[in-house]
């Protein structure tokens, strides 16, 4: 069967002006002149495949162009270069929570986020109670959201895009949100969509994390795919990348213009 997502040659890059405007003056100016930037190259020739019913992990030092990867896949950023062919529809969890507003309630924005994802409306109102003890929040059902932590905030839209799963699931550090009882929820519901033949994209810091529920890995570096191999292979190749260079070691790419 064809794969659910293939990406060729793709390569992004982003411009960074190098010189701050600090007056009306100067921002004036520089509508008819051109202002010195740096080009930051996030992606160079990235090329995968995401196979029908695989769980695919993404591995990969801060700045490696994991984000802006998951981002172009799930159609929020356009590639600069190659292309992304996405042959089934896609649930991204990547910055959840965009779109909540503060002033309903958690059953309102459940409603709310849900349309959003594509879920219809009565789905939503039958999977609100399950998503709300999902979510641990049963007592606060009718509490408006500027009232919740930031980490209920993040269960409660966890809850609901685990409920509005397509054919193909993008996570980023999923399992890195909530308590022991909320992360061990979450792991069952990936391994219960993984059963059902969907395919999965998971970014991952934890080495164990995509060991454990991966089949296969890619490892990024300096926006490059470095290596690809299975899951357990790829989280020994980290650690050993992370013992030669720290995670917060200066990786270069920029060049200026």
């Amino acid at each position: 069967m064809p794969p659910s997502i293939t990406a060729h040659d793709v390569s992004k890059r982003f411009r960074i002006p190098s010189v701050r405007r600090e007056t009306v003056r100067e921002h004036a100016l520089d509508l008819f002149r051109r202002r010195p930037h740096e080009t930051l190259r996030v992606l160079e020739s990235v090329t995968f495949e995401l196979r029908q019913g695989e769980s695919l992990g993404l591995m990969g030092r801060n700045g490696s162009g994991k984000s802006t990867l998951l981002k172009i896949v799930s159609g929020i950023y356009a590639p600069d270069a190659g292309e992304v062919l996405v042959r089934a529809p896609v649930t991204p969890i990547l910055e959840l929570g965009v779109g909540w507003n503060p002033d309903l309630d958690a059953i309102d924005n459940i409603e709310l986020l849900g349309t959003v994802m594509g879920l219809s409306l009565g789905e939503l109102r039958r999977a609100t109670p399950g998503i709300l003890v999902f979510a641990g929040l049963e007592r606060f059902a009718n509490l408006e959201l500027r009232h919740y932590s930031s980490g209920m905030a993040a269960r409660l839209a966890y809850a609901v895009a685990f409920r509005a799963v397509r054919d193909v699931l993008i996570l980023d550090e999923i399992f890195a949100v909530g308590d022991a009882g909320f992360k061990e929820r979450c792991q069952e519901r990936y391994r219960e969509l993984h059963r059902s033949g969907r395919s999965m994209l998971l970014v991952s810091h934890e080495p164990r994390t995509i060991a454990a529920f991966c089949d296969r890995a890619l490892l990024l570096e300096g926006g490059r795919i470095v290596m690809e191999a299975p899951a357990a292979e790829v989280a020994d190749a980290y650690l050993a990348l992370l013992a030669a260079a720290p995670l917060d070691s200066p990786q270069p790419h920029a060049a200026a213009v």
